[in-house]
């Protein structure tokens, strides 16, 4: 096992890819001689030139819809949506053409279009950087949606979501990207659907997404402080679900709460918290506590914006309600 960082797992992951299938190219804004917004792409450009890292004008709905375009012809596209506040400008593309050709035509028709994009604020972004807009995918049919949060689960996931013959949208926490963590050397995958159990505990289910898997397990380790052994589940992929782990922890614990960077209404929480209580209702000794982003735009100055999105206190006050 070596340590790499959160963006570096995401490089090897499409370096890997790219060698292992000459389909796959990429393409997206800054991505080839800038090597990326986050400097994740940085050296493909030299490695398989112009023709598979192919930099795009400013135009998500273009990249969107050439590389439905292309994945319809037979391609593998990988495209980056620099920032995820900008797939609003290719929802038409998206929601409309990738999710539903497959169905439209009978099954003549595969989209293996894989989105990369990112989420979730701390960086001053403000308002229309900052967004975590993941759960407004899970809502379409025909696409799924990724949302690693360790440098392992990226790159698994990433090779799988390419691999895939179906639109995946995976969502990179931007905070992330110089997060380090173990990789092994030899090739793995991670298949769809497969919830991971970041930490065992007895006393309650923490379900946590994406960055908020790191506040958890802080949270966590206060809480094991004062006696009280919280497990920490992250779903990992969002569409498919693992329904059966979440319910499964939710019924040894007895207690349950969903910590999540996407605001709090209509939400993912909200999803999370009503396939659990539908599946594990009888084992349940207390109300599900949802923790999210404040329900306000994100702020720019750094006072205003970190209160709004949830941190290791607001997990651990969650816990200690349910458990009371």
């Amino acid at each position: 096992m070596r340590e790499i960082t959160f963006g570096e797992a995401i490089r090897q992951a499409l370096r890997e890819e790219m060698l292992r299938d000459e389909r796959v190219f990429l393409m997206g804004e800054d991505i080839g001689v800038f090597g990326g917004a986050f400097k994740v792409t940085q050296g493909l450009l030299d490695e398989f030139g112009e023709e598979r890292v192919r930099d795009t004008p400013i135009s998500e709905a273009a990249i969107a819809g050439i590389g439905v375009g292309a994945a319809m012809s037979g391609l593998h596209p990988v495209i980056e949506i620099m920032f995820g506040d900008f797939m609003t400008i290719a929802m038409d593309q998206i929601v409309n053409h990738a999710a539903k050709m497959h169905y439209m035509t009978g099954g003549k028709v595969k989209v293996p279009l894989t989105i990369r994009t990112t989420m979730g604020a701390g960086r001053s972004s403000a308002a229309t950087h900052s967004q975590s807009l993941h759960a407004w995918f899970c809502h379409i049919p025909g696409v799924k949606v990724v949302i690693p949060s360790t440098p392992y689960d990226a790159k698994g996931l990433l090779k799988t979501a390419i691999r895939d013959e179906n639109p995946v949208i995976i969502f990179e926490d931007k905070m992330m990207y110089n997060l380090k963590g173990p990789l092994p050397e030899e090739e793995y995958l991670i298949s769809f659907g497969e919830a991971d159990i970041k930490r065992e505990g007895k006393d309650a289910t923490v379900v946590a997404t994406s960055s908020m898997v790191h506040v958890a397990m802080k949270a966590a380790e206060g809480l094991s402080k004062q006696g009280i052994e919280v497990e920490v589940i992250d779903p990992r992929t969002l569409v498919p679900l693992d329904a059966e782990a979440l319910c499964d922890s939710a019924a040894k614990t007895g207690h349950v709460v969903i910590v999540d960077e996407g605001h709090r209404q209509y939400g993912v929480t909200a999803e999370l918290a009503s396939v659990i209580a539908e599946g594990a209702f009888d084992y349940l000794d207390a109300p599900i506590k949802r923790v999210g982003a404040m329900d306000v735009p994100i702020p720019f100055t750094p006072a205003l914006e970190f209160p709004t999105i949830p941190d290791e206190e607001d997990v651990i006050n969650a816990v200690l309600e349910t458990l009371a």
